[in-house]
């Protein structure tokens, strides 16, 4: 059978009672804090360019826009929030596909949610279901994506997007299969931004999640896509990373869903910046355990990474040491180690024009070196190692196989609603925070998911 119509006949077929209690516990709290990361977006000023060029289309009021009065077409709203909810790259990743998953698929189910009027269980089956896809499609090729300069979030997001789409629809199987072949014709999406700084990287999630609305619009009203569209011939996988059919194992990763559940292996992000740097950072500040240091109290700060990481987050070395823009802060392993050694921590406010300039950090920017080292861990996990050498003669080395906030080393259900309450804090009153929170942690139990989601229309940030 085709891996395509494999997807849709499961996902047609899942039923919430057939997800185990504990990973839709998971779902929730991922669901909760992409929100989160896109409140804390919205009041960052980030990524809102896509909520901009959307409500400038206007259309059928379907669905919530976070930041604004004004409801959208549902996949409007889907692009709008896709975008906010990466603008920080805040927002998790699950680790074996090297993709942002719930960026993609809770913005996209939220809003055919919406859209279909459909209830809170129906909704948290529909988003388990993107989530298995996007990481199932993505481990098939692990790293491969990303080794030719595309970005598996959007590639392999928008056909999770599309069962969780279909799946809300409650749309045949064969349906679906012709939904899932014409998303291979929308995938896309290039890493040309690391060459520059430029923050394009957030559109890629949001034309996913954009893109999975309209194919699975266009095969309901009869459109058809090829069901070979991940392992045939001209598929995916030999358009994207020049594999020969049979190549990539789909099948396999397929094989057990339903038994096997990668939701709760989506990893959340204690920093917000890109996951490779998590391992070091973590080590860093292990290592200096609370201290802070001047540059002239730094004689050398030694990084290590999986070999993978060097070309996003890493080289080339004089500019990520100083970086052009806010964006490419998040991308340079150089100035977020430096900023965690000289001011205590990696937070959204350490990437603002200011902040990127700050003399002291950069100082400290210049002094970091890498090494890459064969990581056991990795890919299943984003390890990284620091070593700092101090002006005094002494040192102190970390290292971590697993990055805090992954399955090995996670954050706790409190942690992770910390993290949501403080960036929610940065757009949202405290009441509207507390409801906020309660009702997508209760989502199965909801009747009007649009309800719910009526605090994410407030318009100003909160005051500081």
């Amino acid at each position: 059978m085709a891996a395509a119509r494999t997807i849709a006949e499961w996902a047609a077929a899942l039923e919430l009672d057939d997800v185990p209690e504990a990973v839709r516990t998971d779902a929730k709290l991922h669901v909760l804090d992409t929100i989160g990361c896109g409140l804390a977006a919205h009041a960052s000023g980030a990524a809102h360019e896509g909520r901009a060029t959307m409500g400038e289309l206007g259309g059928m009021p379907e669905a919530t826009v976070i930041g604004s009065p004004m409801r959208l077409p549902a996949a409007n709203a889907a692009f709008a929030n896709a975008m906010l909810c990466h603008g920080l790259d805040y927002d998790d990743t699950h680790s074996d596909s090297v993709s942002h998953v719930s960026t993609v698929i809770a913005p996209a189910s939220l809003a055919a949610a919406e859209q279909l009027g459909a209830g809170g269980r129906e909704t948290l089956v529909a988003i388990v279901a993107g989530n298995e896809v996007v990481c199932r499609v993505g481990m098939a090729a692990s790293g491969a994506f990303h080794a030719r300069g595309f970005h598996p979030t959007a590639i392999c997001g928008i056909f999770g997007a599309v069962t969780s789409v279909s799946r809300l629809g409650r749309v045949d199987p064969a349906t679906t299969t012709s939904a899932l072949g014409i998303a291979g014709s929308f995938a896309g999406g290039l890493f040309a931004y690391l060459a520059e700084g430029t923050p394009t990287k957030p559109m890629h999630p949001a034309w996913a999640a954009h893109g999975a609305h309209l194919a699975t619009r266009l095969a309901v009203h009869g459109a058809a896509g090829p069901a070979s569209v991940l392992e045939g011939k001209f598929g995916l996988y030999h358009a994207f990373v020049g594999a020969e059919e049979g190549e990539i194992d789909i099948d396999g990763q397929l094989s057990d869903l339903g038994s096997r559940w990668e939701t709760p292996r989506i990893a959340y992000k204690p920093y917000p910046v890109c996951h490779f740097m998590h391992g070091s950072l973590g080590a860093a500040s292990e290592g200096a355990a609370g201290r802070t240091f001047a540059p002239d109290e730094i004689d050398d700060v030694l990084v290590t990474v999986p070999e993978a990481g060097v070309s996003l987050v890493l080289e080339p070395a004089a500019e990520k040491a100083a970086p052009r823009s806010e964006y490419e802060g998040k991308f340079s392993l150089q100035y977020s180690v430096a900023s965690l050694l000289v001011r205590g921590h990696v937070a959204v406010a350490d990437f603002t024009d200011e902040a990127i300039g700050d003399p002291a950090v950069l100082a400290v920017a210049r002094k970091v070196r890498y090494e890459t080292k064969p990581y056991p861990t990795y890919p299943q996990a984003f390890p990284g190692g620091a070593v700092v050498r101090l002006a005094d003669g002494t040192s102190f080395e970390a290292d971590y196989p697993h990055q805090k906030g992954g399955p090995e080393n996670p954050l706790s259900p409190g942690e992770v609603r910390e993290k949501f309450r403080d960036n929610a804090s940065l757009a949202l009153p405290d009441a509207a925070i507390e409801a906020l929170e309660e009702a997508l942690l209760s989502l199965e139990e909801l009747d009007d998911v649009a309800a719910a989601l009526a605090p994410l229309t407030i318009t100003e940030a909160v005051p500081a």
